[in-house]
């Protein structure tokens, strides 16, 4: 049993990784959340000591009802919010202490679109990609790739305000995907989409999770359970 992720868990609540997986630390090639705490103002304790580990080539599926503090994790990791206690640590940099650095690496989807309305889902895409320092020579083929990938074919050239809460959603997602994140945090990147465009969305975050730590959270039990390669459960921080 694994002492660092079970130190809070029942021995019956946690299932060791496999072996292989296990050798990603050797490499490191996996992000480490260690004891990490968010204690607001006024007293209330958000997250309470969350130890886990997340590895490169997987979909780690945080699963939680609303006010479980999934998103105050992933805003905590991302640097929105700034921890009460605790540490984290990936690809060999201090996720705290070396921000600017691993946001190089960094992508993000938060709760609520954050979009520019009068730029395209093409606009978007080559914007993100020079932000993240992309290879020119894969830069078209990869935003080719994603748009294809996501099912924003047919509204690729239009306007982002005028796009639909679901493809809206979709772009959110592809942004952070764009120009080889390796650390990507999705939080809850499936809300307001239908039973179909969720499908869709989910075959195509299982094909870009190669080469890449992708976190997802979800309130929906099938989403974990079919994305996830390992799936924590939060509740009550």
């Amino acid at each position: 049993m694994d002492n660092f992720e079970a130190k809070n868990l029942k021995k019956e609540y946690y299932e060791p990784v496999a072996a292989d997986v296990a050798k990603l630390e050797l490499e490191d090639k996996f992000l480490q959340i260690s004891n990490l705490q968010k204690t607001y103002d006024n007293g209330f304790q958000a997250v309470k000591g969350v130890n886990v580990k997340m590895y490169q080539g997987q979909i780690f599926a945080l699963l939680g009802q609303n006010g479980a503090g999934k998103t105050t994790t992933i805003s905590m990791i991302t640097g929105l919010l700034v921890p009460s206690e605790g540490s984290a640590s990936c690809y060999e940099l201090d996720v705290f202490r070396d921000m600017p650095d691993v946001r190089k690496f960094m992508g993000i989807c938060p709760q609520h679109d954050v979009l520019f309305e009068l730029l395209t889902p093409l606009e978007h895409l080559d914007l993100f990609y020079e932000l993240k320092n992309g290879d020119p020579a894969k830069k078209q083929k990869e935003i080719d790739d994603l748009v294809r990938e996501v099912g924003l074919t047919t509204d690729k050239d239009k306007m982002a305000g005028t796009l639909s809460g679901g493809n809206k959603r979709k772009l959110s997602v592809s942004v952070a995907i764009i120009g080889q994140s390796k650390l990507v945090l999705l939080d809850e990147p499936t809300s307001g989409m239908d039973l179909g465009a969720r499908r869709g969305l989910w075959n195509m975050l299982r094909k870009y999770r190669r080469d890449r730590i992708i976190i997802l959270t979800t309130h929906y039990m099938d989403e974990a359970d079919v994305l996830g390669d390992r799936i924590g459960i939060m509740a009550h921080g």
